[in-house]
Formats: structure tokens, sequence, C-alpha cells
């Protein structure tokens, strides 16, 4: 219901939006985030407060938008952001250089930590106009990885001046998106669709697997893996469509969903109930996707004009917990799918989701905050 967002308008288009991890025992709703924008005179790193939590009404609704506790400037487009740890954000831009900014919460300012200069680069570091943008930052602190424009991928420690690791030429195609698979192992995605696995352990400079999209080599932007069940990823692409990887099997994806009607540009499964994903388009458009099996008495996806494409079926007689994401097709009764902006027209660029809690961020130059997802 659109009566649980509250809206903020920020006169800087939004390239990015997270939400500040919560400790590990934290019972309480995320109350941070992060924003970082694009396309701007002056682009900026801004801390948000969601808001008022003490003044909420008595049946636990909530008042009051976000608002602003400080901001830094950001040399370049925000290209993508990640929280190493409570106090710091590391932040990819289109300069090809990669930033770890601290937020000081006793007196709410921001202060550039370190910074990588020209850890993406077309043609040699030193050239004043050589750098590539870096187009996605993962963390796992102290460990940081950054994929970009240049088809290298380096792997950082917050705590070291030079990269631990670069493999200069990983992908001879654009890398558009990382994340971890597991601690020593990353997936990358790329400009003509192929997912890739690098095991960081190796030394070669090689993938360990390589799986792609049959026939049309569309370009993934985004990509993540289920919290669970690590051999489940999801990507999204230039086409709009969702595709739902099984790792262990198999070079294509298990199920093509039709999703948005242009780029998907962020997919995020629900980090403690990842039944539910989240898409985000350049259509204006944010998908919530709901596969908790207790849908299959509402309607069907399918009679709402949808349809998904299976490409492998499974046997899935040796897993204990069948996963809906794997079945071929998991629209069939068991998937609820629902606009949860149904009349937004420019861009949403980013979303992240923790909790009740998801924010997003769009070219229409605002930032939503919806603190009920499940209500």
């Amino acid at each position: 219901a659109m009566e649980d967002v509250s809206a903020k308008f920020v006169s800087q288009k939004i390239s990015r939006t997270r939400w500040r991890p919560l400790p590990a025992a934290a019972l309480q709703p995320p109350d941070l985030f992060a924003t970082g924008s694009w396309d701007n005179e002056d682009n900026r790193i801004s801390i948000w407060s969601a808001g008022d939590f003490e003044n909420a009404g008595l049946n636990g609704e909530y008042h009051g938008e976000p608002h602003l506790l400080c901001d830094i400037q950001h040399n370049g487009d925000v290209m993508d952001m990640q929280f190493l740890d409570q106090e710091r954000i590391v932040v990819a831009s289109s300069t090809g250089t990669v930033t770890i900014f601290r937020h000081h919460q006793n007196n709410q300012t921001l202060s550039d930590d370190h910074r990588w200069e020209k850890a993406h680069y077309h043609v040699d570091q030193d050239t004043s106009c050589g750098g590539a943008a870096c187009t996605g930052v993962v963390c796992n602190n102290p460990e940081i990885v950054t994929v970009g424009e240049d088809g290298r991928i380096n792997l950082f420690r917050a705590d070291q001046k030079d990269a631990v690791r670069t493999i200069d030429n990983a992908d001879s195609s654009t890398l558009h998106a990382v994340t971890f698979l597991r601690t020593t192992e990353i997936l990358t995605v790329n400009s003509i669709g192929q997912l890739k696995i690098w095991d960081l352990r190796q030394q070669r400079n090689e993938p360990s697997q390589i799986f792609s999209l049959a026939g049309d080599r569309v370009p993934l932007h985004c990509v993540d893996r289920h919290p669970n069940q690590q051999h489940i990823v999801a990507t999204g692409g230039q086409d709009g469509m969702l595709s739902i990887w099984d790792i262990r099997q198999g070079t294509m994806p298990v199920s093509l969903l039709n999703a948005h009607e242009a780029e998907m540009w962020e997919v995020h499964f629900h980090p403690s109930d990842p039944d539910h994903l989240f898409t985000c388009s350049e259509d204006g458009s944010l998908w919530h996707w709901d596969t908790s099996t207790n849908v299959s008495d509402k309607p069907s996806f399918l009679h709402q004009g949808g349809r998904s494409t299976a490409y492998l079926s499974h046997s899935t007689i040796n897993q204990s917990v069948v996963s809906a994401w794997l079945s071929s097709d998991p629209t069939k009764d068991r998937m609820e799918i629902t606009n949860l902006i149904p009349n937004q027209t420019l861009s949403v660029n980013s979303l992240d989701v923790l909790g009740p809690c998801l924010v997003y961020g769009t070219d229409a130059e605002a930032i939503y905050v919806n603190r009920q997802l499940f209500a």
C-alpha cells in the first residue's frame, strides 16, 4: 500500500540506495541509509535517517519523511556503493576511482577515508583521461572486490594501500556487477550475457565456470545469490528479463521470467526471507516477487498476461528443500508479483531491502522508504 511509503525529493538523480547493516543481534528495524547520485553537476554521497520512530502512532504506523544527516561531494557518477561496516561505505565512481567514506556518528559528518585512484582504467593508469568506470563493488570486511568497464577485477583490503590482487583482462567485455558466492569466490555478469564464477584462491586469471544466456547475448546488469541456497543465483538484464540459475548444473538459466519492459538495474533476494525477491527497472517499476508457498490460492501471475520460459527441467529428488525458484515454471501457482510503484515513469535505479524496510531511488530526484513491506 502506497500509504506506507514516505518520499523525499532531493534535487539529485539517485543512482544507489543502501541500508546501513544492523548489528548482528539487533532487533530494531534499520534506521539509516546512504544514497549516491549521478548525472548531476555536483554528485553527492548522503546519509539519511529513515525517519522518526519516536512519534510513531499508537498502531505503530509511522510518520515523518527521511531526513538528511550529512553529505559529501563525490567526483563522478556514483556507479555502485556498499557498506563495509557500520561506519564505512565503499563507493565506485564513473571516473574509475574507488573511495571509502567514513560516517562519523558523533558529529554527523562524512569524510574521505581512503581512495584508490583509477582502480579501473582504459589505457594506462597515468594518462589524465584514462579512467574507466568502476561499475560494481562488493564487500566482505576487510575485503573489497571491484569490477569495471575495463574488464578488470580488483581485490582490495580496506587497510592496504595497494590492490591485493588484480586480474587485468578478466573479461574482454564490460563487467557490470559483482557479488560474493562464498568468501573466496565471486560472481560477475557482463555485457554479453555471461555469468562467471571466479575462485580468488586460484592464481590463474580465468573463471572457474562460465554460464551464459542462450542465443542473444543480452547484457546482464545485476546479480544476486540466494542467501541460504548459494547455488541459486538471480540476474537481470538489458531486456528486463529475470533469469534464475542453478550453478550446480547446466550452463544456462533454469528459468527466464518476463519482468520489466526496459533494463533491470538491480535484483535483490530478501536477506532473511529469500522467498521474496525485488527488482527495479529503467521502466519506472519496482517488482516484489513472492514465492512463499501460501500463495497458491491467490491468482497466478500467469493470468495477468505474464509468461515464463523454462529451459531445463530439474530432478529435485535429493534436495531436502525444494526452492520455488528452481521449479521449471516458478510462476505457476507459486508466485505472486506486485509492482510496488504503479505510476512511476522515470527509472528506478536502485533498491535495498532489510527486515521489513525497502528503500529505493529514482531519476525523478526522489528517494522512497517503505517500512511495512510485509504488512
